[in-house]
């Protein structure tokens, strides 16, 4: 039983590391970033539109950090094209829903947290 569960968290951890690989490159950023972490997720702000400076608060302001991951990832949606319900899709379930954003037909249109001109 226990080697079963290693391997479905392996194979899981592939799934993740691959489709983020792919939303990260849709996005023009290098692929091998989700496996640095911090970099990761500044890479992640970048494709929102946010400054790198709001790891600040993902990483050490309690509260404050679930609030802004939940907007992050909101603006990573919106800056594919998808909406609220994607948003709620990749909290939620984020084992079916971040494969689909990285191997689907979404096309990045750029960061939808980029201040407007």
């Amino acid at each position: 039983m226990g080697a079963v569960l290693v391997i479905l968290y392996l194979a899981l951890a592939v799934l993740y590391i691959a489709a983020f690989w792919k939303v990260f490159t849709k996005a023009g950023k290098p692929g091998w970033a989700i496996l640095i972490p911090i970099y990761n997720l500044i890479v992640m702000l970048e494709i929102a539109g946010k400054p790198w400076w709001w790891i600040l608060l993902i990483i050490f302001v309690p509260i404050a950090n679930i609030v802004m991951s939940i907007w992050m990832i909101n603006l990573i949606s919106l800056s594919y094209g998808k909406g609220t319900g994607f948003t709620l899709g990749l909290l939620f379930l984020p084992f079916i829903f971040w494969p689909i954003l990285g191997f689907g037909s979404a096309k990045y249109e750029g960061p939808a947290g980029a201040p407007k001109e």
